[in-house]
């Protein structure tokens, strides 16, 4: 490994600064749900303009996370994350400005791209910079920030449109972004050690395009098929999603035959443990902003909720997902991966059901109040199903393809983030446009995420048979393994 220093080490101040900068981006999941209604007002947008606007971040975050991860290798992972966090910030300037949907559109898939350069240098920065027990604590430290980011980006959203602090209004949850990325910038240089691979990899651009271009269609598809009643072009739209996929596909099995590195290496995919990590970034994630997005939507224009009230009904999902998180190693060392994760889907099935019931008998009186108990157990579900994903699908990966490997679940992870507030935000447009009331559109949202779940818990009980390194007695074997060596 070649760096810009004989020896690269990272202090304490250069771990808060990457920790910082993975703060940021994550934050703007979450932030950006508690202004839609401010944002609808302000800029006449519709509830599929909004949910584009949430799910444009998450389509450019995925599209370019590979891409960043191969261009810090490249040319160097400090250089690459301070590159990230100015066009963060710029993008976040041009988003506070924006004085139309399509504007902040552009602003928002330029976010995306500058958190695609920053995070994939974190996490590669730490294991190459730290060892033993301050690796393992770091790590620790990088899987927390989720949680803490989630109920951050609430709250602080909530606050700042409620504050209105120079009369800025929603628009101060992307400004608020610009010194908290000038201050990273400065700190970088002098905290962060320069580190690069001492071979450059070549970028997939080919492939690069190709998976933008088929969940562009997706995305497009989806947005203006409720507005133009699935005219022809739609459907064009969405026939040409497979045809993008299967072209990419072949793209990217000539490439690897090749000896090339491509975006996503089809040998990978044909592992078992990785197929089955898809799945779960497919249906899961998907399902978590899709979630995210139709509640706080409700929220506010069918509850009549502030952003700062809409923000503070997500505390103690956010905090149970959080402590959930700090539990969840060792639940997985108790129980195994597979029971782990059944155990995440069961909680945040009953957690939906809970909360379909709550939405059905307290309307319209629905507060933080009423809400806590659902929403604890879906934080606490979810905190245990994110705790398996790489677990899961880097169970049968090589050691030597760990990097590719969860450069491809990533990849998958944020499509999935992003794609999620539109289909099931058009579940919700639809249901809205046929009865105009928000319960029953909310309703219609969680039912459709539950049975995703039950799909996913099916599928979790097939592949008990299929993968290897999925048995939920692995830890319990582990255990025996260890008593009879004693």
């Amino acid at each position: 490994m070649k760096t810009g220093f004989d020896s690269p080490t990272l202090g304490r101040s250069g771990l808060l600064v990457l920790l910082a900068g993975q703060l940021l981006p994550m934050i703007d999941f979450s932030i950006v749900n508690v202004a839609l209604d401010a944002m609808s007002a302000t800029l006449h947008a519709s509830s599929i303009q909004l949910a584009l606007i949430v799910a444009v971040y998450g389509i450019a975050f995925a599209v370019s996370l590979a891409t960043g991860g191969r261009m810090g290798d490249n040319y160097g992972r400090r250089r690459v994350f301070t590159l990230g966090v100015v066009l963060f910030g710029a993008a976040s300037l041009l988003c506070g400005v924006a004085n139309s949907v399509w504007l902040l559109l552009l602003a928002r898939a330029l976010q995306g791209i500058g958190a695609a350069l920053v995070v994939p240098q974190i996490l590669a920065t730490l294991h190459v910079c730290l060892h033993g027990r301050e690796h393992t604590r770091a790590i620790g430290l990088y899987g927390g920030i989720g949680g803490l980011a989630f109920i951050v980006g609430q709250v602080l959203g909530g606050f700042l449109i409620f504050a209105n602090i120079g009369g800025y209004g929603w628009r101060s949850v992307f400004l608020i972004n610009i010194p908290l990325c000038l201050l990273i910038v400065l700190l970088a240089s002098r905290t962060i050690p320069e580190t690069k691979k001492s071979r450059q990899v070549s970028i997939d651009l080919s492939g690069t395009l190709l998976l933008a271009g088929a969940i562009g269609c997706l995305l497009v598809a989806l947005a203006l098929g409720p507005l133009l009643h699935w005219s022809w072009p739609c459907i064009l739209l969405l026939a040409a999603f497979p045809l993008l996929l299967n072209r990419l596909w072949w793209v990217e099995v000539t490439l690897e035959n090749n000896q090339g590195s491509p975006l996503l290496p089809p040998s990978l995919i044909r592992l078992n443990g990785v197929r089955f990590g898809l799945s779960i970034a497919v249906l899961f994630f998907s399902c978590w902003s899709g979630f995210m997005f139709a509640v706080a939507l409700t929220l506010q224009s069918g509850l009549g909720m502030t952003p700062f009230q809409s923000g503070n009904a997500f505390i103690v999902l956010g905090t149970a997902y959080f402590l959930g998180s700090m539990y969840s190693t060792r639940a997985v060392e108790k129980w195994g991966k597979l029971t782990t994760l059944l155990t995440g889907c069961t909680l945040q099935m009953a957690g939906l059901l809970a909360l379909m019931a709550t939405f059905q008998i307290a309307w319209p009186d629905v507060g933080a109040l009423a809400l806590g108990p659902a929403t604890a157990l879906i934080g606490l579900g979810q905190s245990f199903i994110v705790s398996c994903f790489y677990r899961i699908g880097l169970s049968d990966v090589p050691k030597d393809h760990a990097g590719a490997g969860s450069a491809l679940l990533s990849t998958v992870q944020q499509a999935a983030f992003g794609l999620g507030p539109m289909l099931l935000g058009t579940v919700y447009t639809l249901v809205l446009q046929q009865h105009g009331n928000y319960k029953t559109a909310v309703l219609a949202v969680l039912i459709a995420e539950w049975i995703l779940m039950l799909v996913l818990v099916v599928r979790a009980v097939i592949s008990r048979h299929q993968i290897p390194a999925l048995p939920s007695q692995d830890a319990a074997r582990d255990h025996r393994t260890r008593s009879r060596s004693g």
